[in-house]
């Protein structure tokens, strides 16, 4: 009886092991690249708004608190969008005529809300609190970014989960003394190292990990 595998038979069975599995390596890497990349997480894209606010202009150049417009941002969940009365305590008396805010002067007229573009859009099963993590002395810096330096207003981090459980298992590089939350240029003395874990005890940080913390 003839054989029936030739003496290449073993070469191409190692072979084709070998590229099943560079393939599926490659693919595996390519779903991880592609996850983590700016097309699926938003990260540092431009939202379009109705109306292309500068938060440099307003609060770098012209010293406006963020808690101007922000209102709620210290006592609930949300920080909140500010309504068009807040626009127009400025822009009845400046820029009155300009296109660029129209959309402003128009919701002012009809008293419909401009409707803006979420940047941070967490998932329905996600919970996010504003005013805890402001009690607890995390500067806004920590997960917006330097929103100071934006023209345009993007997406800092990735918002993984993964990105908040290093801030929750390590939350002391990431706090302040509670006066300093909004100020977005504030570094830790070189004279205190061991401010982080001092703020840590004395706001009671807790850093939790349980499901129930983020996903209620």
């Amino acid at each position: 009886m003839s054989q029936v595998f030739g003496s290449y038979s073993n070469v191409l069975a190692k072979v084709s092991l070998v590229a099943g599995a560079l393939l599926a390596g490659g693919g595996l890497f390519g779903l991880d690249r592609i996850s983590r990349s700016t097309y699926n997480t938003g990260q540092e894209v431009v939202r379009v708004q109705p109306v292309q606010f500068s938060h440099k202009h307003h609060t770098a150049e012209l010293g406006i608190d963020c808690r101007y417009c922000h209102t709620s941002v210290e006592t609930s969940a949300n920080a909140g969008f500010p309504p068009t009365q807040t626009c127009m305590n400025c822009h009845a008396q400046i820029w009155t005529q300009s296109p660029t805010l129209e959309p402003v002067r128009a919701s002012w007229r009809t008293n419909e809300s401009i409707r803006w573009t979420k940047v941070y859009d967490l998932p329905d099963y996600v919970y996010f609190n504003h005013s805890i993590h402001i009690a607890k002395g995390v500067g806004c810096v920590s997960c917006h970014g330097r929103v100071d330096k934006m023209n345009l207003t993007y997406q800092s981090p990735t918002l993984f989960m993964s990105w908040c459980l290093d801030c929750h298992r390590n939350p002391a590089p990431n706090l302040r003394p509670r006066s300093e939350v909004f100020n977005m240029e504030w570094q830790p003395p070189d004279d205190q190292p061991n401010l982080g874990q001092e703020l840590v005890a004395a706001h009671q940080v807790q850093g939790r990990e349980d499901c129930t913390a983020c996903h209620r």
